[in-house]
């Protein structure tokens, strides 16, 4: 009823302390509260499934739906968010700037202001977001420690000048203070810009082509890292492997051509892989926990693994912790395993909503980047703005010097037992993956071990939540509802520490 992640050493005690006691919630009577959310939480961050939700009071009803979600679902036709969808759909593509905004021509959600873990809609309705920027978000909305520094910096340096500032160079001192297996950083603006980089810089040092990914991890929008096993019209019997297909319309077949997938903790597709691609193989890519598939996590053992054969064969193991980097730990994923990458990618919540970004590891291998003869090509005209730069400052700050990392973990624990109590007494079997920083929730007999085993437990209450008009807080564009879950950690945190 624990997740898959490491459990030796160190880690293992940690994984105690967080897991120890999720295991088959015992059953309460009515009459004790789930979750004292009046007290402890905002107005709807701990309240249950919809309203009318078998007998919780009021203060305890929308757990996982707010009243304001419902009443988006409802807007009517003249209001100022139907006006502006509209107009938008005349001149972008589903009336947003990129897709994962558009929740539907009714749903789409338009923001007036925001603070904290809670923003006002152009209709005026205050909504407790449970998302977040998908995650980046890590100490609230227009934090004053991180924008008073941002601010400063524009008003004495400007946002960008193509020269460099020195405050990029302190930025790579914080994270390497932090994040130990990191010895030389590159910026970039993006997720997606830090993988490119990164296996760019792979390819570069090791001199060979080929990339291989785990199924079901995401590593950005571009064109080699958007290909995926077609499981949906896979029979799951286990003789012939699925077909990989692009994961949308404009990726070319070529991009095809130079990449592998595995299988997430299967010891023999890992060892095939080296036997076939060994020698031609620069680099493995995988996030060890997988936000996209309710962190279902590599186990030690197979990441131990996956590291030893890198080492064995000259590849170089690509971490992407543009999700759990900075969350999960101060050091992220691999400071809970202990096992570490050569080369690293971070987004998200380094900045704390600001588009920063960043790649980096083994000196040698980084190395290989620069203006010599043969040497890899990195650059961006708006890598490292003062924007960017004092935002990571300011945001690395305040994470390496308070406990907002245990703050998470602490009201994650409390989460997931709350949950487990509201699952348990509904009857409902449940079990969580993950750390508390990043946890996901599943409903099954067990937890799944790898994205295939996740798609064959997906369905059953996630219907019954859609049917329940859920789906607006917890769809959103192919995030499911565990990630989102995930993603109240944060408003807690704000919460917990304003």
């Amino acid at each position: 009823m624990i997740s898959r992640l490491p459990h030796n050493g160190a880690f293992s005690a940690m994984r105690s302390r967080w897991f120890g006691s999720l295991a088959a919630p015992a059953k309460e009577p009515r009459s004790i509260p789930f979750f004292e959310a009046d007290k402890d939480m905002p107005q709807g961050v701990a309240s249950t499934l919809h309203e009318g939700a078998g007998e919780l009071p009021a203060s305890q009803q929308s757990i996982l739906m707010p009243e304001a979600v419902h009443e988006v679902a409802r807007l009517p036709p003249a209001s100022r968010q139907s006006v502006l969808m509209a107009e938008a759909d005349q001149h972008m593509p589903q009336g947003v700037a990129e897709n994962y905004r558009f929740w539907g021509q009714k749903r789409t959600v338009f923001v007036k202001t925001s603070k904290g873990c809670r923003f006002t809609d152009v209709d005026g309705k205050e909504f407790v977001d449970f998302r977040l920027g998908y995650g980046p978000i890590i100490l609230g909305y227009r934090d004053e420690r991180v924008d008073r520094v941002v601010c400063e910096q524009i008003m004495e340096r400007g946002t960008l000048s193509g020269f460099s500032s020195g405050l990029d160079s302190e930025v790579a001192r914080q994270i390497k203070g932090l994040c130990p297996q990191i010895e030389k950083i590159r910026f970039a603006n993006s997720g997606t810009e830090a993988v490119m980089g990164a296996l760019r810089t792979a390819r570069g040092f090791t001199k060979r082509n080929r990339i291989a990914t785990v199924e079901g991890s995401f590593h950005g929008l571009y064109d080699e890292m958007m290909w995926r096993t077609d499981l949906d019209n896979w029979d799951y019997d286990g003789k012939t492997e699925p077909h990989i297909i692009p994961a949308g319309g404009g990726i070319p077949p070529v991009s095809r051509d130079l990449m592998d997938i595995i299988v997430l903790n299967d010891f023999e597709k890992l060892e095939d892989l080296f036997k076939v691609r060994g020698d031609s193989l620069a680099a493995v890519i995988l996030e060890p926990i997988i936000g996209n598939a309710g962190s279902i996590s590599a186990s030690q053992e197979w990441l131990q693994r996956l590291r030893d054969l890198c080492t064995e064969n000259g590849t170089m193991l690509v971490i992407d912790e543009v999700k759990s980097g900075f969350r999960v730990a101060k050091g992220g994923a691999q400071e809970l395993y202990g096992i570490y990458g050569d080369l690293t990618t971070y987004a998200k919540a380094i900045g704390n909503g600001y588009p920063v970004a960043c790649f980096g590891g083994r000196r040698d291998v980084m190395d290989a980047i620069g203006s010599h003869q043969g040497g890899v090509v990195h650059g961006g005209t708006y890598s490292a703005n003062m924007i960017a730069v004092s935002a990571a400052h300011a945001t690395l700050k305040v994470l390496a010097e308070t406990d907002a990392n245990k703050t998470i973990d602490r009201v994650g624990q409390q989460l997931m037992d709350m949950l487990g109590r509201v699952f348990e007494e509904a009857g409902v079997e449940n079990h969580f993956a993950g750390p508390p920083a990043m946890f996901g929730m599943h409903f099954g007999p067990n937890v799944p071990t790898n994205y295939r085993h996740w798609r064959t437990t997906r369905s059953g209450l996630y219907q019954c939540l859609d049917f329940a008009e859920v789906d607006l807080l917890f769809v959103v564009a192919g995030f499911v509802v565990v990630i989102v879950v995930s993603y109240v950690l944060f408003i807690l945190h704000y919460v917990h520490c304003a």
